[in-house]
């Protein structure tokens, strides 16, 4: 029987790839439908998801995904601009088998664009951030960044155009290279640089012009096993 963490995994790799859209209902007899568990189940789930701050009940109509204010959107950015370089500046000197990974992450993103498999293409993207926390070998680190990489994906089908990946895609190689000649001044800096610019492409006046949404059942298959992380 599918367990509540693996519920809880499957709605979050479900919205890295974009496949729930924010404000997406979730309804307790469907999941419980899909996943072969009681409706009991389901709620427990939705209640860890809800104190991580994914999904939010709606008196008389249910459970939701969240859709992140604009104020939320910024303060995301402002959450990862403090984690993410302090993350780098105590890395050390990276392991050249930790070097090895990273640069294989980054060309997997790169033919995940070139083939736009688009939402390989984002859990990647998103995924480079909790890659990085695991091998620097923070349990507790990785965990944040599952959220905040959430999170931010939310923030980013509302406020942001998703045109821009090539470009996320240089930035993760150019840490990477930084990283490999020991430089972690300057991955951090670029860590920052890299933030900022996501950051200065929210677009409050973008809320409200999602692309759509898949059928739950659709978007909850799994995107691919590697994705999928503990929560």
């Amino acid at each position: 029987m599918i367990t509540l963490s693996a519920i809880a995994q499957r709605v979050v790799q479900s919205i890295l790839a974009r496949k729930i859209s924010p404000g997406e209902r979730l309804g307790e007899q469907e999941l419980a439908g899909l996943f072969g568990v009681s409706r009991t189940v389901v709620r427990e789930a939705l209640m860890q998801l809800q104190a991580r701050g994914f999904v939010e009940v709606r008196p008389r109509s249910g459970w939701f995904v969240v859709e992140p204010s604009f104020e939320d959107a910024q303060q995301t950015y402002a959450a990862r601009r403090v984690i993410e370089p302090g993350m780098l500046r105590d890395a050390g000197k990276p392991l050249q088998s930790v070097i090895k990974r990273l640069r294989e992450h980054v060309a997997e993103e790169r033919v995940a664009i070139k083939t736009s498999d688009a939402a390989t293409r984002s859990v990647l993207l998103a995924d480079f951030h909790v890659c990085l926390a695991e091998c620097l070998g923070n349990r507790f680190l990785c965990a944040t960044m599952i959220d905040l990489s959430a999170r931010t994906t939310l923030v980013s089908a509302l406020y942001q155009s998703a045109s821009a990946a090539q470009e996320s895609n240089d930035d993760h190689a150019d840490i990477v290279t930084a990283l490999a000649e020991g430089d972690t001044a300057r991955a951090e800096t670029l860590m920052r640089q890299h933030i900022d610019v996501l950051a200065a492409r929210l677009d409050e006046s973008r809320a409200g012009l999602g692309s759509g949404r898949d059928r739950l059942r659709e978007a909850l298959m799994p995107t691919r096993p590697k994705a999928a992380r503990p929560t």
